[in-house]
């Protein structure tokens, strides 16, 4: 278990969580910090130990599969209508902020488990895409997607747009081209 890493991605959980009720462009940031940033470090600090995900549920520690649920999960929460619930009742936040957390553990668990290697690297490179393009959209958006937000809602939804853009999109895109840059080396290194 490598604790230094486990203990900053678990220290910045409460930091995104205080800056969820700041409008769109602080609940983004309170998304990525979950998805992009906590839980790979948290994933990294598990890794190998009995307490990480891949390790206890291996058959459920696919990352095209876990790709996906956290697809679901990130696309769902954007619907306008369940955004508005989770911006108006507090039981729904949590569950929302939960749900990114336990879906991005589940996913970097799954890529970085060594077993996993080739289909990590398509899973991060596949979550980069379509973070990208789901932060362009909202970013792009002629009007607020998020109506409920009131006066500046278009601008404060145009920022959130570009923060999941680049995090989400640099987050993984940097993490599939780091395992990409490991999976060659350790083919490189079998072959000499």
């Amino acid at each position: 278990m490598r604790r230094g890493v486990l203990i900053a991605g678990l220290a910045l959980l409460p930091l995104g969580w205080m800056l969820s009720p700041l409008g769109m462009t602080g609940h983004m940031a309170a998304h990525m910090i979950a998805v992009a940033i906590a839980a790979p470090l948290v994933a990294l600090g598990l890794q190998g130990h009995a307490l990480d995900p891949a390790e206890r549920w291996p058959r459920l520690a696919s990352p095209m599969v876990a790709a996906l649920v956290e697809a679901v999960v990130v696309w769902g929460w954007h619907v306008p209508a369940l955004r508005r619930l989770a911006d108006h009742q507090p039981v729904w936040l949590a569950v929302e902020q939960a749900s990114f957390l336990i879906a991005g553990l589940w996913l970097w668990s799954a890529v970085l488990a060594p077993r996993h290697r080739v289909s990590g690297v398509a899973a991060l490179l596949v979550t980069s895409m379509h973070m990208t393009l789901l932060g362009a959209l909202i970013g792009l958006a002629p009007r607020p997607l998020y109506s409920h937000h009131g006066a500046g809602a278009l601008e404060d939804q145009q920022l959130a747009g570009v923060i999941m853009l680049l995090v989400g999109g640099i987050a993984y895109l940097c993490g599939g081209l780091a395992m990409l840059g490991r999976l060659l080396q350790v083919r490189q290194e079998a072959h000499a």
